[in-house]
């Protein structure tokens, strides 16, 4: 389409125009996505590779201090008297020497097995009853072996960090150079290299309780962790792919076809309802805050201030209480049954489709006030003059809208955009407190008509144990978003014309 038919459109034609053409970019943005990884991937592994070249050249140019620090970390530093590295390095290998005799290496030993025996029953003459004596626990041995391989993995790289540092002192006193003292080197992580010293524990803290988490997840999806196969008293053991096969329904059993059935339906309600949660909830806000900003409307605060009451009450509150009012004998069928409105009740939350329908409308009342009062403080920022300039060109409420307010907002908005999106795709509260995933279908395999990937990833693990299946369910949930977050907040003009407003 050449531009002059584009500028014919009326607003709603070019509204849908960039919709189709949204969705037909859609498929060629994921190819270009992996298109682009091969050489992303080759760039990961020349710096690799740089690594042992790096490696190479310190042990064939260094001196007896360099080549000395490839066994006793940090003594070649110690010659050079840079005391401070020197013997923190030190300090770090005779530690990691000490876990992995004392701790680390028993468990790295039984990961391929994960473990050989449970518990065993033994008679106690004492007590006159039986008693289990444990010993292998899976669980832990797979948890403690992850965190050893990512002990090891630090250990190299302090290491390289030992070998290569070293190196480059000796290179700078071979220049003529003056090294760093101790008390420079101090404070420089009060000065310049204060970002490192601010960064450092939550990095610790993402690598803690988010990476490793999320490998052990990934450990376990490729296990028979379920309730059969329970630590202490049961071992679990490797199965391979057998979890990501019936998943994905590749499994010659009828559960693994139930359970592939139960997982396309389930991730496309989540996809829909992500999108609707998200979108009405920003469109409406955005109409609500235009009305309330409006000239002329009067007790503006008195509205905000009734919007935002809204998210003073907790959501489960709000939540627990609609899906009593909405239930088939809540307060909202028993009246309008009292009054000759309706013969039976309503199945609100009791009919698949009609309970999807109440979800997304419910919704509406708790995201409504957050999307109203984000677009509250980027709509009084936009410049009345552009406005003054519409109107004195002849466009109407509408046109404006569309061509000024729109835009303006999706440039600003659009990481809110996608942040929100991905919290729908993870919103267990709103699912959760009002239906619990029901009605329940026989067609599906633990879950029920308006579960979401992450509400039926919870019953997975919490009622019925299944472990490795739902570490799956993870697995491709993160993939979904992370693969979401990429293309779409790289592609958005918020990123890539950071410093323009329209």
């Amino acid at each position: 389409m050449v531009d002059l038919e584009y500028l014919k459109m009326s607003a709603p034609q070019k509204f849908v125009y960039r919709t189709k053409a949204f969705f037909k970019r859609l498929p060629r943005s994921i190819a270009s996505f992996f298109a682009a990884l091969p050489k992303k991937l080759y760039g990961c592994l020349m710096a690799f590779l740089s690594v042992f070249t790096n490696i190479g050249s310190a042990a064939k140019n260094g001196t007896w201090r360099t080549r000395i620090s490839f066994v006793a970390m940090g003594t070649g530093l110690i010659a050079l008297k840079q005391y401070l590295r020197g013997i923190l390095y030190l300090l770090f290998e005779v530690l990691f020497a000490l876990y992995m005799v004392f701790f680390g290496w028993k468990y790295l030993a039984k990961l391929g097995s994960l473990g050989e025996v449970a518990c065993v029953e033994e008679w106690d003459d004492a007590l006159g009853i039986f008693t289990y004596k444990f010993y292998d626990n899976s669980l832990l041995i797979l948890l403690y072996s992850l965190m050893t391989i990512f002990i090891i993995v630090a250990f190299i790289y302090m290491w390289y960090r030992n070998v290569t540092g070293c190196y480059e002192c000796e290179k700078v006193r071979e220049a003529g150079l003056k090294l760093t003292g101790t008390k420079e080197e101090l404070r420089s992580y009060t000065d310049r290299n204060y970002h490192k010293t601010l960064l450092s524990v939550p990095m610790l803290g993402i690598v803690v309780f988010t990476v490793l988490p999320i490998f052990f997840m990934i450990f376990i999806a490729f296990t028979n962790y379920d309730k059969a196969h329970m630590p202490p008293k049961e071992l679990f053991s490797w199965v391979g792919a057998e979890n990501f096969v019936n998943v994905l329904g590749g499994g010659i059993s009828a559960n693994s076809k139930v359970f592939a059935y139960t997982f396309r339906e389930v991730l496309l309600w989540t996809v829909v309802w992500a999108f609707f949660a998200t979108f009405t909830n920003y469109i409406l806000g955005m109409v609500v805050a235009i009305l309330i900003n409006k000239k002329g409307v009067r007790c503006k605060k008195l509205y905000r201030t009734v919007l935002v009451m809204t998210i003073a009450v907790p959501q489960f509150v709000s939540l627990m209480l609609m899906s009593q009012l909405l239930a088939d004998q809540g307060l909202l069928n028993n009246l309008m049954i009292s009054w000759g409105w309706i013969d039976k009740p309503i199945p609100f939350l009791t009919d698949g489709t009609a309970a999807k329908i109440t979800i997304i409308i419910v919704n509406l009342w708790i995201g409504i006030p957050f999307s109203m009062l984000i677009c509250t403080g980027i709509l009084m920022n936009i410049p009345e003059d552009l406005y003054e300039s519409a109107r004195i060109d002849g466009a109407g409420p509408v046109t404006a809208y569309m061509k000024i307010t729109l835009p303006y907002m999706l440039h600003v908005t659009t990481p809110y955009l996608i942040t929100q999106f991905i919290g729908n795709l993870n919103n267990f509260n709103v699912i959760f407190l009002l239906t619990g995933g029901e009605p329940l279908s026989l067609e599906m395999q633990y879950a029920g008509k308006t579960d979401l990937l992450i509400t039926w990833l919870y019953k997975l693990t919490v009622n019925e144990s299944q472990y490795g299946l739902a570490s799956v369910i993870g697995i491709f949930t993160f993939i979904v978003v992370a693969v979401f977050s990429l293309i779409f907040y790289n592609r958005s003009k918020s990123v890539k014309n950071e410093e323009e407003l329209m």
